[in-house]
């Protein structure tokens, strides 16, 4: 089994299509569903949501409880590289810059990113011998 679909509640769908439609697209995700206050987005039998809901209180905090965030394969270290280079342009910071790309530990290659709305994804890289780090 695996996982079906996750939806993000944003404040702004425009924003979020900005940053996260933009690096979905970019991971080889396609464009699912749309409608006047969402959009998704599906790889496989998985599909992530945003939605820009009516009924949203208050703003995303990755500190407190609920989702820190999303983790998501990227392909090799050079796809990751070219994803952070691009990145920013596509309304995300880098995180952890002291310890990029290496702040998931000595084996795990990865970048960190957030947008302006507080969203946080880690763009995984391969392992170089082919095993897929987790």
């Amino acid at each position: 089994m695996t996982l079906h679909h996750v939806e993000l509640w944003v404040p702004s769908l425009e924003r979020a299509e900005a940053s996260l439609g933009w690096l979905l697209s970019s991971l080889g995700w396609t464009e699912y569903q749309r409608w006047s206050a969402g959009v998704s987005w599906k790889l496989g039998p998985t599909y992530i949501v945003v939605e820009q809901s009516p009924a949203l209180t208050g703003g995303h905090d990755r500190l407190r409880a609920g989702l820190n965030h999303l983790a998501l394969h990227a392909g090799s270290r050079s796809d990751v590289d070219a994803l952070v280079a691009s990145s920013l342009e596509h309304g995300w910071t880098l995180m952890f810059l002291d310890r990029h790309p290496y702040a998931g530990g000595d084996d795990h290659y990865a970048a960190y990113l957030e947008n302006s709305d507080g969203f946080e994804v880690e763009l995984v890289a391969a392992h170089p011998n082919g095993r897929v780090d987790h």
